[in-house]
C-alpha cells in the first residue's frame, strides 16, 4: 500500500507502476513485517485482551465527517478500549473495517478487495436504509462478517431511537391537549403516489382534515420549527416510506413522541411497534377495518380529553432517546464485540437484507 500527497492511494506489489514499484513495495513489506512482529502500532485483532479494539470507518456516511479527536468512545459514551479511526493508512492494524452501504452502491466508494485482508480482520456492512434503498447486494457475497443496522437481528443494532426508564417515576404528565389547532398533520418531502402511505393519506384526507408540511407542499419546516409545529397537532402521521422488518424511524421517535402528538403509524406490523414502543402510545392503521373507520376514531378521541390523555401516560415512566451520531453507532461495536462470532461470513447478505417481515 502507498500513502502520499495526502491522498488515499493504495497499491499492492503486483499492481505498482514502474515509477512507483520500489517505494510501493518497500512500504508494503514494511507494513507486513511490522504486523508479523506484533508491533503495538500494527498488531491486529485484540479480542478479549483488554487492549484497544480498532474500528476503521472506511468512508463517512453521506460524506459528513465527525471529529475523532481524543478517546471518542470513552469521552462521549463511556465505552472503554475502543479506538475509532478514519485514516485508511491504519487498515493493516484495524480489527474491524466499516463500510456504509450508500456510497458503495452509488459507486463513489469501493471496497479494498485488491489488498490482502489482515488475519482476523472483520468487515462490517452498515446501513440505516430499508431494503429497496440498499440496492443489489449480491455483489457483496462472502465479503462481510458483520451487519450494522436498525434491524434487531443485526450483529450490531443501531435503532433510530429507544426508550429509557425515567430515574424518578410517577411525575405528573402535562396536558398534551392544550394549544392544539390541527387534528392531523404530516410532514413529507418525498411523496410518491405509489407508496402505501400516499394512498392511505389520500383516503384519510377525504374523511378528516390533514395539515401537510414539507417540500411536497412547498411548506418546508426548519429544524427549530419542526417540533413546535407538530406540537399543535393532536395526531401525527408517522408513516414510513417502506414496510420493512423493524424499520421504525425518527418519524415515530422524534416527530411524534418528542413533538407531543399521538403517532398514527404505518410501517412494519403492529407487533414490531409493540416490541419497542410504549404500550398504548400509538395508533396502528392495522387496528381498523378501513381508513375511514380510523379517521372517525381520531375525531372521537380528539373530543374525549380523558381518552386522549391515555396515550401519554407512558411519559410517567419512560423517556425517548434519539440516536443520531455515527460515532456512537461505531463505538457500539466495541461494547458488543465479546458477544459476536469472530468467524462469521455472510454468504448472501442480499438475502439477509431482504428477509421477509
Amino acid at each position: 500500500m502507498v500513502w502520499f500527497n495526502s491522498k488515499r492511494i493504495f497499491c499492492s506489489p503486483m499492481k505498482c507502476g514502474i515509477i512507483l514499484t520500489v517505494p510501493c513495495c518497500v512500504f508494503w513489506l514494511f507494513i507486513q513485517i511490522q504486523w508479523l512482529k506484533g508491533n503495538e502500532g500494527f498488531s491486529c485483532c485484540h479480542w478479549n485482551t483488554g487492549k484497544n479494539l480498532t474500528i476503521l470507518l472506511w468512508h463517512w456516511p453521506f460524506e459528513i465527517p465527525y471529529s475523532l479527536g481524543g478517546d471518542v468512545c470513552w469521552d462521549l459514551y463511556r465505552i472503554p478500549h475502543c479506538k475509532l479511526v478514519d485514516r485508511r493508512s491504519l487498515f493493516p492494524s484495524a480489527d474491524v473495517v466499516v463500510f456504509h452501504n450508500r456510497e458503495l452502491i452509488q459507486g463513489s466508494q469501493k471496497l479494498p478487495t485488491e489488498f490482502p485482508r489482515p488475519r482476523g480482520q472483520r468487515w462490517a456492512w452498515m446501513s440505516l436504509e430499508p431494503p429497496h434503498h440498499n440496492g443489489n447486494l449480491q455483489q457483496f457475497a462472502n465479503i462481510f462478517n458483520m451487519t450494522i443496522s436498525y434491524r434487531r437481528d443485526a450483529d450490531i443494532t443501531i435503532p433510530y431511537g429507544e426508550l429509557l426508564p425515567l430515574e424518578s417515576e410517577g411525575s405528573l404528565v402535562e396536558d398534551n391537549s392544550v394549544n392544539k389547532s390541527s387534528l392531523v398533520c404530516w410532514v413529507v418531502s418525498n411523496y410518491q403516489s405509489h407508496h402505501k402511505r400516499s394512498r392511505v393519506f389520500k383516503e384519510l384526507s377525504a374523511v378528516v382534515p390533514v395539515q401537510v408540511y414539507g417540500n411536497w407542499k412547498q411548506k418546508p419546516l426548519s429544524s427549530k420549527d419542526l417540533l413546535p409545529t407538530i406540537s399543535r397537532c393532536y395526531f401525527y402521521l408517522a408513516f414510513e416510506n417502506s414496510e420493512a422488518k423493524d424499520y421504525i424511524t425518527e418519524k415515530l421517535w422524534k416527530n411524534a413522541y418528542q413533538g407531543g402528538a399521538v403517532p398514527v403509524v404505518l410501517g412494519p406490523p403492529m407487533s414490531h411497534y409493540k416490541d419497542v414502543a410504549p404500550p398504548n402510545s400509538f395508533i396502528h392503521i392495522d387496528e381498523f377495518k378501513s381508513v375511514k373507520e380510523m379517521g372517525q376514531y381520531l375525531q372521537q378521541v380528539k373530543e374525549d380529553k380523558k381518552r386522549y390523555a391515555e396515550y401519554f401516560k407512558w411519559k410517567q415512566h419512560w423517556m425517548v432517546r434519539l440516536h443520531t451520531d455515527w460515532r456512537e453507532r461505531l463505538c457500539k461495536i466495541c461494547s458488543q464485540d465479546n458477544h459476536l462470532s469472530q468467524n462469521k461470513v455472510y454468504s448472501d447478505i442480499d438475502a439477509w437484507d431482504k428477509a421477509p417481515i
